[in-house]
C-alpha cells in the first residue's frame, strides 16, 4: 500500500517554526488501528487523514503520536493549504468531524488560510483539581475549563514565558489538557499561552490552533475586542489571527 503524505509547518512564516503537521488524503478509510500506527510512526503532534466527498466537502480525522483526538486546528489548516496549493481547489472548503461539527474554511487574497471554529468559550472552576496546582511552577489568577482544557490564567507574561510544568501531574488531569495565558506586553500580540497535553500527545504543543475557540472569547471579553493576536512561545513559536463572529471564532494562519 502506498500513500502520499504532506508534511506542512504552519502558524508561521519561517521554516521549522509553527506546528508540523502530516496530511495523509484518502480514497477509503483505514482501520484505525493502522492508522494510529501510521501517527505514531510519523511522530509529529497529529497527522491527519482527509478522504474526499466532493471536490470541496471532506471528512477529517486526527491522530496524535498516542491517541485518535476530538479536534485539531493545525493539523485542518495543514489540510487546507493542501487542498489549495497541491490540490488546486479555490473556494469555501467544509471538514466534517466526528465530535465538533463542521469546519469551514477559506482562503484569504493574502494566502493566509481562515478556519470558523464553534465558539467554545471557558467556564469558571469553582473546585480546583490539587493536580494543576501541583502541576504548575506559578499559581493561576484564574482558572476555567472548556471541553478541551483547564485554562490557568496568569498575571504576566514573564509566567507564562517562564514556568515550569509537571507532566506526570498534569496527566491527572486527562481527558483535559492544560493552557497557561496572559495578556501579552508586546503591542504586536494581545495575548500569549503556551499548551501542555502530555496524556494524549506529548509535553507542550507547539502552536495550537484549536484552543483559540476558548482563548479568543475569554481574551475578547476581558480585553473588549473582538479581533485578536495571539503568540504561542514554545520552542518552535507561532501566530494565530482570531476574530469573533457571532457564536463562531475564526482562526487564521499561515
Amino acid at each position: 500500500m502506498e500513500l502520499d503524505i504532506f508534511i506542512v509547518d504552519v502558524f508561521t512564516k519561517q521554516r521549522f517554526k509553527g506546528n508540523s503537521a502530516a496530511v495523509i488524503p484518502l480514497d477509503n478509510w483505514l482501520d484505525p488501528v493502522m492508522m494510529q500506527q501510521i501517527a505514531t510512526q510519523n511522530s509529529f503532534s497529529e497527522t491527519a487523514f482527509i478522504k474526499a466527498l466532493t471536490e470541496n466537502r471532506y471528512e477529517i480525522r486526527w491522530f496524535s503520536p498516542i491517541t485518535e483526538i476530538d479536534f485539531c486546528g493545525h493539523a485542518t489548516l495543514a489540510s487546507s493549504f493542501v487542498i489549495f496549493n497541491h490540490f488546486g481547489y479555490q473556494g469555501e472548503i467544509e471538514f466534517l468531524t466526528l465530535e465538533v461539527g463542521t469546519l469551514v474554511v477559506n482562503q484569504l487574497s493574502d494566502g493566509r488560510i481562515e478556519m470558523s471554529f464553534p465558539n467554545q468559550c471557558p467556564d469558571p472552576v469553582i473546585d480546583v483539581p490539587p493536580a494543576l496546582l501541583e502541576g504548575l511552577s506559578y499559581e493561576p489568577v484564574h482558572v476555567l475549563r472548556n471541553r478541551q482544557a483547564y485554562f490557568a490564567v496568569m498575571s504576566s507574561e514573564y509566567e507564562v514565558m517562564s514556568i515550569n510544568y509537571n507532566a506526570e501531574r498534569l496527566k491527572l488531569l486527562a481527558p483535559f489538557d492544560v493552557v497557561v495565558t496572559a495578556q501579552a506586553q508586546a503591542k504586536d500580540y494581545d495575548f500569549i499561552s503556551r499548551y501542555f497535553w502530555p496524556a494524549p500527545g506529548g509535553d507542550e504543543d507547539p502552536v495550537t490552533g484549536s484552543i483559540h475557540s476558548g482563548l479568543a472569547p475569554y481574551w475578547a471579553e476581558q480585553l473588549s475586542q473582538c479581533i485578536l493576536v495571539g503568540y504561542q512561545p514554545s520552542k518552535r513559536s507561532g501566530i494565530v489571527f482570531c476574530k469573533l463572529v457571532c457564536n463562531s471564532v475564526l482562526v487564521t494562519g499561515l
